[in-house]
C-alpha cells in the first residue's frame, strides 16, 4: 500500500547473473519502494557449474531460474537480453564482435522506454577496471542505451509501442572489487544498510538470502546489518550530490490532476487494518476510479494494476489452475480445472468467466469452487531464446520477446472477477501440483512435449576409421496414441555408414519406452564430421532434457535429436580410470566413449588397494575447492604416485582450497587467475620430445584445432623446476603462459596438473583434446 505512493524506477544494469547487487535492490524496491528491474545481459551460459554437470545452454537454463528466486526475496523484476555468453572475454571489443552490438543495443533502448527508468545503475566501468569484456561491454552499452532511448530517431520502428525515454542520471554503483580511481570525494554515498520492521530483517538480511539463490555459483552469503555504505559515480545526466533521486519527484505530483489520488491513498494508510484488511476495500475502488480518470500513461496503468493486486490480497483470494499431468502434447487438448477461495468474510465476488467461458457465479466465502477446463491445443513449450538456430555470440530472438526471462506463451489461465465492483483480470500458469514426501507441496509448470522424443546416450562420438560403434536410442511416446511411427535416420556427410538407416517404432500398450541400437561405421570420413539426425512424419525429432534441482523450478526443453560423429586416430592404453568428482563434469561419460572404463570413486573409501587397481586416478574440476574430506586423502594418492600411479588433477580456484599447500613436495605452484581466452590462440610446444607429446599418440598442432570456447583457466605460476611444463600459450598482444600443463616425475609414476579445460572439450568431442587427455593418462615408458 505504500509503494502506490511512490512514483519512480530504476534498472541495474549488468551482464551476467550474480553481477547484481541484491543489497541494492532490496534497498530501493522496499525502503525506497520504486520499480526496480535487473537487466542481465546474458543468461550465464559461459560458466562454470558447482551442482551439476550442465554446462552452455543448460546452465543458462539453471541461472535463469535462479535470477528468479532471487527477485522473488529482493522485490526486484528480472529482465535479459539476446546476448550469450560465450566465456570470458578479455575486451569489449571482443564480446561486441560475438554479442553484435547493434542488436544488443536495441534490446537495451527498447527496455528502457518500455520501464522508464528514473536513475539507471551500472555495476561496472567501460574500462580495464570492469575486468571481463562483458562486464566492460555493458557499461559501454548502458551509457549508449541512456543516450539512445531518448532519441526518437535511433530505432523509430519500437515508437509504435513505447514512447522514447530520458532517464534522469546514469550512475556507476562502484564497488571495493574494482579498481576506484578519480577523486572519491566526489561519489555519492548513500546508507543501504537499514531495518525493515514489517518484513522483518534488514536488507543485509534480504540481500544474502537472494544472492544464495545463485547456487550454481556457489554464492552462498552471510548476512549484514547496521550501516552498509553504497558508493556511485556520476556518469550522465544530471549529478546526484545527497540522494539517487535527486531532483525527481516520486510523489504523485509528476502525474497532472492526481492530489486526489495521493490523499486518498494516505487515508487508506491512516486507517489499514491488518487484522481486517478487507474493510480497506471500499478505498481501494475509490482509488481505482480516481485513478481511472487520469490521462493514459506509464503510472496509470501500472498503479491501476497495484491497486487491483490489493484488492485481491485484502479479499484473501487464491487462484489456481491445476493439471492432473505434468505433461501433455503438442496439439493436444489440456484438460484443467481452477480452484477459487475468497477467504475474507464480506467481500462480494463474482466469478465473471475464465479463458473463453462465460460463469457469472457469485463465489462463497472461505469454501474452494472448482471450475473443469480445457485449453485448446498449443505447441511445444520451448524456450523462446531457443526455438531458432542461435550463434556463438547472441540468440535470434523476435522483437515481441525482448527482455522477457521466460516464455510468455506458456499455458496460463484467465480469470476474470468483479471484486466490489471492479473488474480484475487473473492471469495465471497451469500448473502441475503434487506432494513430495520430503518437499512437500510442489508445483511445476506444465509442459507440451512433442508426439514422440528420441534421447541418444552420446551426444558426440568418436570413431577410428574402420571402426564400428554403437548407439543406444530411447524413443519416447508422450501421447496415447498406438500408431506405428516410421522413422528415417540421416547423415549429413559421406564416409560413415549407418546401419539400419530406418526404423519402425510400434509401442506396445502401457508401454511409452522403445530402445534400439543404431551402428556406425567410419568407412572412409577422413576429417569430415557427421551429423546424425532423425525424422518422422518430415519433421526432425527432439530430445526431451530435464533439468530438476530442489531450489528452482524443474525445466523441460526439447533440443534436436541428434549426435555428432568424428573421426579420430587414437591409441588407448588406459584401461580403467578411478574418478574422484569436482564440481561436476562429464569426463567420466567422455572417457567411456573412448574405451576407458571409469569408476566414480567415494573417497572416504580410498585407500592404497582402491587405487592399485587403476592405471590412473583423475581429480574432476575444482575438487580440492568442493570436497572437505580430500585433504586426508593426499598422503594416500601421493604414495600410489610413487608406486607407478598417474594422477591427473584438474584446475581449482585459488579462493577456498580445502589445502593450500596441495602439491607434491618438494614441487609447489601457485593457482592464479591466468587465463587463455580464445580457443584458437597459438599453442607453443616448448619441448616436442617431451613423452606426453609423443606417447601414445604423437600430439601435433592440429590436436588443438576446434577447440571450444577457451584453451584454459586459473593457469599456475611461480612454478617449480622440477616441473615440466611442455605447452606454452597466450591470447593475442599478451605473453605466453606456460602454466597449462604442469607434468612431475614422482618415483615410477606420474603427477599431471592441468588447466586446460579438458571439462569442456572432452564433452564436446573434440578429438585432439581427446589424445592429449589419454597420453597425459598413460604411464610414460
Amino acid at each position: 500500500m505504500e509503494r502506490l505512493n511512490v512514483l519512480g524506477s530504476a534498472l541495474y544494469f549488468a551482464a551476467h547473473p550474480d553481477d547484481e547487487n541484491t543489497k541494492l535492490i532490496s534497498y530501493l524496491a522496499s525502503e525506497r519502494k520504486v520499480r526496480t528491474a535487473y537487466l542481465s545481459l546474458t543468461r550465464g551460459d559461459g560458466g562454470q557449474n558447482l551442482i551439476g554437470t550442465e554446462q552452455g545452454i543448460e546452465l543458462g537454463l539453471i541461472r535463469t531460474q535462479e535470477l528468479l528466486q532471487a527477485r522473488k526475496i529482493d522485490g526486484g523484476e528480472q529482465y535479459f537480453s539476446s546476448a550469450f555468453d560465450f566465456g570470458f572475454s578479455k575486451t569489449y571489443d571482443e564480446t561486441f564482435n560475438f554479442w553484435q552490438k547493434q542488436e544488443v543495443l536495441r534490446e537495451a533502448v527498447w527496455l528502457i522506454r518500455k520501464l522508464q527508468p528514473d536513475v539507471i545503475i551500472t555495476r561496472f566501468p567501460p574500462d580495464e577496471r570492469g575486468g571481463h569484456g562483458h562486464h566492460q561491454a555493458s557499461a559501454i552499452l548502458a551509457h549508449e542505451a541512456f543516450v539512445a532511448a531518448a532519441d526518437p530517431k535511433i530505432f523509430p520502428e519500437q515508437l509504435n509501442e513505447v514512447e522514447p525515454w530520458q532517464a534522469k542520471r546514469l550512475l556507476w554503483n562502484t564497488a571495493s572489487f574494482m579498481r576506484l580511481q578519480g577523486d572519491d570525494s566526489n561519489r555519492l554515498r548513500i546508507d543501504i544498510g537499514q531495518y525493515n520492521p514489517l518484513l522483518g530483517k534488514s536488507y543485509g538480511e534480504l540481500s544474502a538470502i537472494s544472492r544464495s539463490q545463485h547456487k550454481s555459483q556457489g554464492f552462498g552469503s552471510a548476512s549484514s546489518n547496521g550501516i552498509s555504505l553504497e558508493t556511485f559515480e556520476n556518469v550522465a545526466g544530471t549529478k546526484a550530490t545527497e540522494d539517487l533521486f535527486d531532483d525527481i519527484d516520486l510523489s504523485w505530483n509528476r502525474i497532472p490532476q492526481s492530489e486526489t489520488v495521493q490523499l486518498t491513498i494516505q487515508k487508506l494508510l491512516s486507517s489499514f487494518d491488518a487484522n481486517k484488511p478487507q474493510r480497506s476495500i471500499p478505498q481501494l475502488v475509490t482509488i481505482w476510479h480516481e485513478i481511472q480518470k487520469l490521462e493514459d500513461g506509464y503510472w496509470k496503468e501500472r498503479k491501476r494494476k497495484e491497486v487491483e493486486n490489493i484488492m485481491l490480497a485484502c479479499a484473501g483470494i487464491k487462484v489456481e489452475s491445476l493439471t492432473p499431468r505434468l505433461r501433455w502434447v503438442e496439439q493436444e487438448p489440456i484438460n484443467f480445472q481452477t480452484e477459487i477461495i475468497v477467504r475474507n468474510p464480506d467481500v462480494h465476488v463474482e466469478l465473471l468467466g475464465i479463458n473463453e467461458n462465460k460463469i457469472g457465479q457469485t463465489l462463497p466465502t472461505n469454501e474452494t469452487t472448482t471450475f473443469e477446463q480445457v485449453l485448446p491445443p498449443t505447441n511445444i513449450t520451448q524456450p523462446y531464446w531457443l526455438r531458432k538456430p542461435y550463434t556463438q555470440g547472441r540468440f535470434d530472438v523476435d522483437p515481441e520477446n525482448f527482455g522477457y526471462p521466460m516464455s510468455r506463451d506458456l499455458p496460463v489461465a484467465h480469470i476474470h472477477v468483479n471484486l466490489a465492483g471492479i473488474p480484475i483480470h487473473i492471469k495465471t500458469p497451469i500448473q502441475y501440483r503434487y506432494v513430495d514426501p520430503v518437499r512437500g507441496e510442489v508445483h511445476e509448470y506444465v509442459e507440451i512435449a512433442p508426439a514422440v522424443t528420441a534421447t541418444i546416450d552420446v551426444n558426440n562420438l568418436l570413431v577410428q576409421q574402420g571402426e564400428r560403434k554403437t548407439l543406444q536410442v530411447t524413443f519416447q511416446k508422450h501421447g496415447n496414441t498406438h500408431a506405428e511411427t516410421q522413422v528415417d535416420i540421416h547423415l549429413s556427410s559421406t564416409g560413415w555408414k549407418i546401419s539400419p538407416e530406418k526404423l519402425t517404432l510400434s509401442f506396445p500398450n502401457e508401454q511409452n519406452i522403445l530402445s534400439k541400437t543404431i551402428e556406425i561405421t567410419n568407412v572412409d570420413a577422413g576429417q569430415k564430421e557427421g551429423i546424425l539426425s532423425f525424422t518422422a512424419n518430415g519433421k526432425r525429432l527432439k530430445d526431451v532434457r530435464e533439468i530438476t534441482y530442489n531450489h528452482i523450478p524443474r525445466q523441460t526443453w526439447f533440443p534436436d535429436a541428434v549426435t555428432k560423429l568424428s573421426p579420430i586416430s587414437l591409441v588407448n592404453p588406459v584401461k580403467r580410470v578411478g574418478y574422484i568428482m569436482g564440481a561436476g563434469d562429464l569426463i567420466p561419460e567422455a572417457l567411456r566413449n573412448i574405451g576407458t572404463a571409469v569408476d566414480l570413486l567415494d573417497v572416504a573409501k580410498i585407500n592404497s588397494s582402491v587405487l592399485q587397481q587403476y592405471d590412473a586416478v583423475v581429480f574432476g574440476i575444482r575438487a580440492l575447492n568442493v570436497r572437505t574430506n580430500i585433504t586426508q586423502k593426499l598422503p594416500l594418492i601421493y604414495d600410489y604416485i610413487r608406486e607407478g600411479g598417474v594422477v591427473l588433477m584438474q584446475y581449482n580456484v585459488n579462493s577456498r582450497l580445502q589445502e593450500e599447500h596441495f602439491s607434491p613436495k618438494p614441487a609447489p605452484f601457485t593457482i592464479t587467475r591466468t587465463r587463455v581466452t580464445e580457443e584458437d590462440a597459438n599453442v607453443k610446444f616448448t619441448d616436442p620430445i617431451d613423452p606426453v607429446l609423443n606417447y601414445p599418440n604423437k600430439i601435433t598442432h592440429e590436436d588443438f584445432d576446434g577447440w571450444v570456447q577457451e584453451r584454459g583457466l586459473y593457469f599456475a605460476e611461480n612454478i617449480d623446476p622440477n616441473y615440466r611444463t611442455p605447452l606454452a600459450m597466450g591470447d593475442k598482444n599478451e605473453p605466453q603462459h606456460n602454466g597449462a600443463l604442469l607434468l612431475y616425475r614422482m618415483g615410477k609414476g606420474k603427477f599431471v596438473y592441468t588447466s586446460l579445460s579438458f571439462f569442456r572439450q572432452l564433452p564436446a568431442g573434440v578429438p585432439g583434446a581427446n589424445r592429449l587427455f589419454v597420453n597425459l593418462l598413460a604411464k610414460e615408458k
